[in-house]
């Protein structure tokens, strides 16, 4: 058995080499071993979001499992009582026996594990937003394709049948050339708070976390339950806010139904820039220049209290979308099926005999990957330019001013100083 898992692991790490394209959805190299053969797989975050990860890859080995905290670490054990447990994902990541990782983490350390993993030749599977800054995108995209191993970014919607049924309108000109879409999510609010200032009282560490772990990467400070569990979304040290939380799933068929890519502008407006928090309300526009065939093409994005006005507020669904062509519309809810709109006459175009989607197919289909070299739909190919684009809303608003994006060299062109938060500093042991 030991030298299959060997054999299975050269595979995942050298399959690659001869063709790297299946990254980007190509067919590859098929493996040696049966697809019925199960990975040794690693969970870095068990609770929440990594909770449900680790239960939709439990069809395969769980070899390690990592949190910083230990009664989430023991609960996620007694269902995988031979896996070996770790605090620190960086001692994770040295096992010997991994096939693949899955990393469902705080947004600040998504690349830190990410890039750990895939210089080891490691398949990665990582919660959205992909990466906490722009730089780190892109450098998981470039490492990623060196490396030429199975990934994915944890939009677990992204194959719903409702968002392909939309794509596949838009695609066939339905509702002719689209010029304007928008986008909402009602986050934060009701869900974290944002718009704060730093905690000033320090209670004790609770026994359990591990702070200085669960900080990692970002600098040193107090613990303070406005961060953890879950309230860490709202601060920039940490999270990327709500539209690195939903824009990821929201704009995801309006990305790919747009081709949506090459420079950008982008403006964002909302309440006073606070240092640490993210706002309580934002609106972003992004302007994409023509691409091909398709004519340039504004997204407006509302996050939190803002809300559009007329009849785009009257079509757009809540934590939906709604595209405007030059001949009709199409409005898609969250994981839902769209409605099309043309002239005066308005469709719901969900089937009669609806399937409820699975979620773990997306998860399934990584797996699938690791073995076959089969294409992943959510690749870090597709997910790392996708969260480039998303995470410049965050360096806008807090620029203050439209910043004009050069994907090809990776720089904001019109405000040099505006480049510094594209990337960040990592406190030594973390860096990327």
């Amino acid at each position: 058995m030991r030298h299959s898992q060997t054999s299975r692991r050269d595979f995942l790490k050298t399959s690659a080499l001869g063709t790297a394209l299946w990254v980007s959805g190509t067919q590859g190299l098929q493996a040696a071993k049966s697809p019925n053969e199960k990975l040794n797989l690693g969970v870095i975050g068990v609770g929440g979001r990594g909770r449900a990860n680790l239960n939709n890859v439990a069809t395969e080995n769980i070899v390690a499992l990592c949190d910083v905290d230990d009664t989430r670490l023991g609960q996620a054990a007694e269902n995988h009582k031979s896996a070996k447990k770790y605090a620190d994902y960086r001692e994770l990541l040295q096992q010997d026996d991994l096939d693949g990782v899955v990393i469902a983490t705080p947004d600040h350390h998504h690349a830190p594990a990410a890039i750990r993993a895939l210089r080891r030749g490691l398949p990665v599977y990582c919660e959205k937003p992909l990466t906490h800054t722009v730089r780190e995108a892109r450098l998981l995209t470039e490492t990623a394709r060196k490396m030429g191993v199975a990934t994915q970014m944890g939009t677990q919607n992204h194959e719903h049948p409702g968002y392909v049924k939309m794509i596949d309108l838009v695609k066939q000109g339905t509702i002719g050339p689209v010029r304007e879409a928008h986008v909402i999510t009602d986050r934060p609010g009701r869900w974290w708070k944002q718009g704060q200032t730093v905690p000033q009282d320090q209670p004790a560490v609770p026994k359990d976390l591990h702070w200085d772990l669960w900080l990692g990467p970002a600098a040193k400070r107090a613990y303070s339950p406005a961060y953890v569990p879950f309230a860490w979304r709202g601060w920039w040290d940490f999270g990327c806010g709500a539209i690195g939380d939903m824009a990821i799933h929201l704009m995801d068929p309006v990305f790919m139904a747009l081709n949506l890519g090459g420079p950008v502008k982008v403006t964002s407006t909302g309440p006073a820039v606070l240092p640490a928090s993210g706002p309580t309300e934002m609106i972003t526009k992004f302007e994409f220049a023509a691409r091909g065939d398709l004519p340039p093409c504004t997204i407006y994005w509302y996050e939190g209290e803002a809300r559009p006005t007329g009849e785009v507020a009257e079509r757009l669904p809540m934590n939906g979308s709604l595209l405007i062509g030059d001949d009709g519309q199409i409005a898609c809810p969250h994981s839902k099926y769209p409605t099309l709109f043309t002239g005066d006459e308005k469709k719901d175009l969900t089937p009669e005999n609806a399937e409820k989607f699975s979620q773990t197919h997306h998860h399934q289909q990584w797996i699938t990957a690791c073995k076959t070299g089969s294409p992943t739909g959510s690749n870090f190919d597709y997910a790392g330019p996708f969260t480039e684009i998303v995470l410049l809303g965050n360096v806008a608003y807090r620029t203050g001013e439209t910043v004009h994006y050069d994907p090809q060299s990776m720089k904001i062109t019109n405000n040099a100083q505006a480049n510094d938060l594209l990337d960040k500093e990592y406190r030594a042991g973390w860096e990327v």
